[in-house]
């Protein structure tokens, strides 16, 4: 994570030269993080330290803040990365990580700066303002370029959710959000008035977050004797009991929640069917016998030993199946004051929808002094357009299980893992910055690195297939025996990616004409598995084309 601004505050008799000159933020790569390794590596590959200083100072140069910013930008870049964004994001420019990373790294910055106006010298917090001024800048530039139409059906009938804003507002809730049936999307907040950056667009007491501390005594003892049982599924099996209670504080809150999840833990025979050849079929079994083998684990028991808690008629497997979803799809991790971590529904909060392009990256941190979670902006957002959130860098394959849509745009979690056995335990290419245990591809559009030994693809699994064709250290050198190898790993990755084509099928026989809604997101998913491994494959075939022209220019 960043650290705080350090900022020397010199005496007042110092010019304005010499105090901008003691002007500095610290960016610091915290040792906990899981990618600690790789990501020291790439910031020392970029002539940076995993704790950075940079120096912020008025120059003749009238881009001097932006380019001070733009130093900062590369490392938070580095530092809010994930795993993905790091293995596609070698030899790519910064703006390939995607645009949450950009937003969550902009932010990241800001949230600095802004911790740092007190306590400093007036000409300080006029570079500090001037910093946060284009801080600010970039953050709307980049909004700018990611603004998706937003639609709104009219007709819908939103009575219960006007009367679920309203309770929620009766009992301390603070919103700038009202809701609406978003083309494309279902139910979405939308701003009712123009948004900024650092803007409280929704603001939830915690007497209303629905926690582990809800679950009756009675339940508890009766749960306790089962061993392993989390707090999370405690919960689930609250929430089947609780959502038939009329006497229940959140019934305004269970009364607007679907009687059917639609996610693809839900998927019917012929949706599993269309899935064929995808490994997103494998993951939806999995994670259904997952689900069917815990619910026997309780039930009949819990039904049988404590019939007076848990009526055999609110604990059947379609009751599971819901209230699995329900918390799979609704639920959020929210860090409370006593550094706890729990697992929370959030009434009304759970109308803001995942986005590629969100207006809200930073939350799950309980305001102490509030006692309040809020929802604050990371980019504005105009009256009117549908505020998101972001759930995560999750693939469409973990949204389609666990959510049950496909986020509108292109994806960069969308990838396709390749399995070449037990991957090598180095790369002998001194351009690696890791040692990477997996390899994948996803959609090559992503890339603007075309030219040879790059083809648009990730650096970490050519290198991979060049170290698997000859253990010797590799160059990037324009050489013809370095070239020959170029040609076959190239083709070995279109061998291997014509395989999954054919696995996947000829799209003329996915049933597209069913109306069923898992149906037709199985088959939106394949077209989008097809499209990652025809844009490999069209890389690959111009690689070849270049490096054979190449080498056909040094035999003539």
């Amino acid at each position: 994570m960043c650290k705080q601004v350090k900022l020397n505050c010199p005496s007042s008799s110092f010019d304005s030269m010499a105090l901008d000159k003691d002007c500095s933020i610290v960016l610091e790569l915290s040792e906990s993080d899981p990618l600690f390794d790789t990501k020291k590596k790439l910031l020392q590959d970029k002539g940076f330290n995993t704790r950075q200083q940079i120096n912020v100072k008025r120059s003749s140069d009238p881009n001097w803040l932006s380019t001070s910013v733009e130093v900062m930008l590369q490392i938070a870049t580095i530092i809010k990365s994930t795993e993905a964004e790091l293995y596609f994001g070698q030899d790519q420019p910064m703006e390939s990580y995607g645009p949450r990373n950009e937003l969550e790294a902009l932010n990241s910055i800001l949230q600095l700066v802004e911790a740092s106006f007190s306590g400093v010298c007036q000409m300080q917090k006029n570079v500090l303002q001037e910093l946060h001024n284009v801080i600010v800048d970039m953050i709307c530039q980049s909004s700018d370029k990611h603004r998706p139409k937003t639609t709104i059906v009219e007709g819908y009938n939103s009575a219960k959710e006007k009367q679920l804003l309203q309770w929620g507002e009766n009992n301390g809730v603070k919103t700038r959000l009202q809701i609406a049936y978003v083309e494309g999307a279902g139910r979405g907040a939308i701003a009712k008035e123009d948004l900024k950056v650092g803007d409280t667009a929704l603001e939830i007491p915690t007497s209303l977050i629905i926690s582990e501390e809800l679950v009756q005594a009675d339940m508890y003892h009766a749960l306790e004797k089962f061993e392993g049982i989390t707090p999370e599924t405690m919960l689930l099996l609250w929430s089947m009991k609780e959502r038939h209670n009329c006497n229940s504080k959140y019934k305004m809150y269970f009364d607007t929640l679907p009687e059917e999840f639609h996610t693809g833990l839900s998927f019917g025979v012929k949706a599993m069917m269309a899935l064929g050849g995808t490994m997103l079929l494998d993951e939806i079994t999995e994670a259904k016998e997952h689900l069917h083998a815990e619910y026997d684990k309780l039930f009949p028991a819990l039904c049988n030993e404590h019939p007076d808690i848990f009526a055999p008629e609110l604990y059947k497997w379609e009751q599971f199946l819901w209230a699995c979803e329900l918390w799979y799809s609704n639920s959020m991790k929210i860090k409370f004051p006593d550094g706890k971590l729990r697992t929370c529904l959030i009434p009304i909060a759970g109308f803001l929808n995942h986005s590629l392009y969100p207006h809200i990256v930073n939350y799950g941190r309980i305001d102490a002094a509030a006692n309040t979670l809020k929802f604050c902006l990371s980019r504005s957002c105009s009256a009117g357009q549908e505020c998101c959130l972001s759930y995560g860098d999750f693939s469409s394959s973990h949204l389609v299980t666990f959510y049950g849509f496909i986020p509108q745009g292109e994806n960069p979690y969308d990838v396709i893992q390749l399995d070449f056995g037990s991957a090598q335990d180095e790369f002998t290419d001194g351009s690696s910055i890791s040692n990477w245990s997996t390899h994948m591809v996803r959609g090559t559009w992503f890339s603007e690195n075309r030219n040879i030994f790059y083809y648009g693809l990730p650096s970490p699994l050519l290198d991979f297939l060049r170290s698997a064709h000859s253990p010797v250290l590799h160059t990037k050198a324009l050489l013809p025996e370095n070239l020959k190898i170029e040609i076959e790993i190239l083709e070995n990755l279109l061998s291997i990616c014509n395989d999954m084509m054919d696995e996947l099928g000829d799209p003329d026989l996915d049933d597209r004409k069913s109306t069923n809604w898992d149906v037709k997101l199985a088959v939106e998913f394949k077209d989008i598995q097809r499209g990652i491994v025809s844009s490999v494959l069209t890389s690959c075939h111009c690689g070849l084309k270049r490096v054979k022209h190449e080498l056909s220019e040094m035999d003539g």
